[in-house]
């Protein structure tokens, strides 16, 4: 899983969202390393949709309504939390290794 898809599910792991939210959600959520483009961004829906980890989904009620086109607004799917869900127990347990590494490092120093 690439890090935008990353950011991206965790994004959609509390509600559904449009395309500028998870976008907006991305950058905040990276403290600002990763600011996707639109072309980019919807690209990696797109792909996150067909491993169906994302599905599109109506908007919200409480949703205001947008005063252009009508907003596509995406979901994460059983599927999709399942796949988060490994992904980050796999970057915890990357991140313990690391840590266990410098310390042992340090310690050799």
């Amino acid at each position: 899983m690439t890090n935008i898809e990353y950011h991206v599910l965790l994004a959609l792991a509390s509600c559904p969202l449009h395309g500028y939210a998870i976008a907006e959600a991305v950058a905040v959520e990276s403290a600002g390393t990763l600011v996707p483009r639109a072309g980019s961004l919807y690209r990696v829906i797109a792909r996150l949709m067909t491993l169906r980890w994302v599905t599109e989904t109506e908007a919200p009620a409480d949703a205001p309504p947008h005063p252009g086109l009508a907003r596509r607004y995406y979901a994460l799917t059983p599927a999709g939390r399942k796949a988060l869900s490994a992904e980050a127990a796999r970057l915890k347990q990357a991140a313990a290794m690391a840590e266990k590494r410098l310390h042992v490092a340090r310690g050799r120093q």
